[in-house]
């Protein structure tokens, strides 16, 4: 067992961290090693300029540095940090600019589904296939644990205002938790199979959900409560984004579509068709003009909404890509890829 310490200095914007390691209990139930600079992630450091994408020029970044597959990605409010989560029991923080390997959490003990940051940028969470939810304090890598459920976790986000954690579950169950206590606040159960994904609206008000058992479902954040219950999927649905607007939903499945969803009243606006196995990952743009999509497939598909035609396709994983996201300047796109890959890509629309 061992106890790490800390010693923290700030300076123009960055945190740096020093860190001492000892043999005694290991209380905290993780690691940090080295002595990094991990750029200030609150939001009042610095951010990227915002440019209007033409996808039309991509430049490739590869980073590796798991020895599994990348289930989760994800990156800080102000764009100066990623996180990935790994089946190799870990989630490897990054510096977003240079790729630069900033340091690697450890605590786990089964693979890392999922991982989000608060909004507020000094926390993220992580889920677990053994039903462990945990939150790091991104300037000691210090952590706390929830014991979500007795089966895998497999998706979880914080709130848009940082002060509850939602999360989806084998178990069939999506429990809403205090993110500063880790008091169980709501459990919804609506579904009949296990939860794939929740994705939450901007303005704090909706859950959505997808399953195993095809239905799409709309909950009230706060109260707790189901809205409304929506199908129309052939196979199991993996993945679920609100549009910035929060107007609508767009959802992938197993069935190789990707539908987009009227949300105040569940009718179906589009299906999207062109991936050619089953979709892990959609995001939209934070304009809601354009969607980018990944799959078993190996490609990333990025498409134009008002036509439903694909911009373009990317490739270049040797593998399945589970997670794609935009960066919140809308220029950039971060993914990971499973195993026989595992790596983290950086795609930079070069206007």
């Amino acid at each position: 067992m061992y106890l790490t310490l800390f010693l923290i200095t700030v300076t123009d914007n960055l945190i740096k961290i020093t860190t001492l390691t000892l043999l005694c209990l290991n209380v905290l139930g993780c690691s940090v090693s080295g002595t990094k600079t991990i750029p200030d992630s609150s939001p009042e450091s610095q951010s990227i300029a915002i440019e209007k994408p033409t996808w039309e020029n991509i430049a490739i970044k590869s980073f590796a540095g798991h020895d599994n597959s990348i289930w989760s990605v994800a990156i800080s409010p102000k764009q100066n940090l990623i996180a990935t989560a790994s089946e190799d029991n870990s989630i490897k923080i990054w510096n977003a600019r240079t790729g630069e390997l900033i340091t690697t959490l450890t605590g786990h003990n089964s693979g890392v589904l999922s991982i989000s940051f608060n909004p507020l940028g000094k926390e993220i969470a992580s889920s677990s296939k053994k039903g462990i939810i945990k939150i790091w304090h991104l300037e000691t890598g210090a952590s706390r644990s929830i014991k979500a459920s007795e089966k895998a976790v497999r998706s979880l986000v914080f709130s848009p205002d940082g002060t509850k954690i939602i999360n989806s579950s084998w178990d069939n169950t999506i429990k809403i938790w205090n993110a500063k206590n880790g008091e169980l606040i709501h459990n919804l159960t609506a579904h009949s199979e296990g939860i794939f994904a929740v994705a939450v609206s901007s303005d704090n008000k909706l859950i959505a959900s997808v399953s195993k058992d095809k239905t799409i479902k709309i909950w009230d954040l706060n109260k707790g409560t189901l809205i409304r219950s929506i199908a129309g999927h052939d196979d199991n649905i993996r993945t679920v984004a609100f549009s910035p607007d929060n107007k609508e939903i767009a959802t992938g499945s197993v069935d190789r579509t990707i539908k987009l969803w009227d949300v105040k009243t569940g009718n179906l606006i589009n299906t999207l068709s062109g991936h050619s196995e089953y979709i892990n990952s959609v995001a939209f743009h934070p304009d809601g003009k354009t969607l980018v999509s990944a799959g078993k497939d190996r490609t990333i598909k990025l498409w134009d909404l008002k036509t439903g035609k694909i911009i373009r396709s990317l490739s270049g994983s040797k593998a399945a890509i589970n997670s794609v996201i935009f960066t919140p300047d809308g220029n950039s796109l971060i993914s990971g890829s499973a195993a026989d890959d595992s790596k983290l890509r950086i795609w930079q629309n070069q206007n």
